[in-house]
């Protein structure tokens, strides 16, 4: 039985892009949590010191913007995490649609 090449190659190119898509989803990336801002004097900035606070621009309740990289992933609430004693988790409450990748 012949095979025609193009449809080889096309079983080809898809059995590498699982294989790439699959060997790729162990791979660890870094998510960053944005839980507010502040701008200040660089006169203010170079005063700071052990024990100083920053007022950010938000709230406690408000939500948290969730990255990869600089782009905006989801969003969520701030929520201690049970069992671990002061350590803060993430509760997901919008997740932007990654079908078109990162």
């Amino acid at each position: 039985m012949e095979t025609d090449s193009a449809d080889n190659q096309t079983s080809e190119t898809e059995t590498f892009s699982n294989f790439r898509s699959k060997s790729l989803m162990g791979v660890q990336i870094e998510v960053t949590v944005s839980v507010g801002k502040t701008r200040l004097p660089l006169s203010e900035l170079v005063k700071l010191e052990k024990e100083s606070v920053l007022q950010l621009d938000s709230k406690i309740e408000d939500s948290v913007d969730i990255y990869v990289g600089e782009r905006l992933i989801a969003r969520g609430e701030l929520e201690e995490v049970d069992g671990k004693d002061g350590h803060l988790g993430v509760r997901l409450i919008e997740v932007a649609d990654l079908s078109d990748g990162l």
